[in-house]
């Protein structure tokens, strides 16, 4: 069995990994730490977890679990690191933003297992994706494979509200954001920089445009990200390119009809569908952002790590309704 620790396990990222955690054959959940929670039970922050576990939460750290989910707010867990001294044994997974670019500093591998797989196998620790990074990466990889990103692409992509986090705020709460749509960080966002690292990672010439437009949308959960390129591929051309790069891919579906959120929403799937109209390739990319953009994600870097089959534990079935 695989010990696990969770720190920061009040917020959505770690409430969906502890509901996967849970019920994964091969975990045994340690401790999880939340210090302004200590004493608390879980399923009095996830009360939808009432009936499901007894593990209250704790402020002190154990030393005696394999691996350890960072779930912190984003420049946390460098801080975090800082202060706690974390056996070199102990496997580190983490979800903030911290770690996900390439530095001398560090020797985090970037946890987007569709590119980095054998490298994940490989490494004691992992920066899990951004979300948005996650969806607009899957729809952009098997073009920079092929050296096929040669024009800027434009990328119009909609989030639920999850997206920014537990902390109630101005755009966040249900007044504001129900019946509302609104576009943030125009062309700025901070997922761009992992993005343009994988992209030329797979294609180093790759030097254009990443027009990103994100929206906040009236929606709990789930990404739906549309981007788009002059090609000269066929559309023919562009689907077998792209069902050949994910062939191995448990998780990321091609399909041929027009896809729609509940498709992906409460899995870890991630749904892509290939259009080309006159000269312009459309790829639409659509991911749950609290599963395969986070905690499914991060279970599934965890199975890669520790040798076990890649979706263990991840068998979760959309709501549909």
């Amino acid at each position: 069995m695989i010990k696990v620790g969770i720190i920061g396990g009040a917020g959505y990222t770690a409430g969906e990994l502890i509901r996967i955690l849970l019920y994964h054959p091969k975990v045994e959940i340690g401790f999880i730490h939340s210090t302004s929670n200590a004493g608390n039970s879980i399923s009095d922050v996830h009360t939808d977890l009432v009936g499901e576990t007894n593990i209250v939460f704790t402020n002190i750290l154990q030393d005696d679990v394999n691996v350890i989910f960072l779930c912190m707010g984003h420049g946390k867990s460098k801080v975090f690191l800082e202060k706690n001294t974390i056996a070199s044994s102990i496997k580190i997974i983490d979800l903030s933003r911290d770690f996900r670019l390439k530095a001398d500093s560090h020797n985090y591998v970037y946890g987007l297992p569709e590119l980095n797989k054998s490298a994940i196998q490989a490494s004691n620790y992992i920066a899990n994706c951004g979300c948005f990074a996650t969806a607009i990466q899957l729809a952009l990889l098997p073009l920079a494979k092929a050296q096929k990103l040669t024009n800027a692409v434009h990328v119009h992509a909609i989030t639920g509200s999850t997206g920014a986090g537990q902390k109630p705020g101005r755009t966040t709460h249900f007044s504001w954001r129900n019946n509302n749509v609104s576009i943030y960080k125009a062309f700025t966002h901070q997922h761009l920089g992992e993005i343009k690292q994988s992209l030329q990672q797979l294609q180093p010439s790759f030097d254009k445009a990443i027009h990103f437009l994100p929206v906040r949308g009236n929606f709990s959960r789930g990404i739906y990200a549309s981007a788009y390129l002059t090609s000269d591929l066929t559309a023919e051309e562009a689907t077998e390119l792209y069902q050949d790069f994910y062939k191995n891919e448990p998780f990321v579906v091609i399909t041929s009809k027009d896809p729609h959120l509940k498709q992906v929403v409460n899995t870890n799937k991630a749904v892509l569908h290939i259009k080309k109209q006159d000269d312009q390739l459309l790829i639409i990319s659509m991911i749950d952002n609290l599963i395969k953009g986070a905690s499914g994600q991060a279970v599934q870097n965890m199975n890669l790590i520790f040798g076990l089959e890649e979706t263990l534990g991840l068998n979760l079935k959309a709501t549909y309704f």
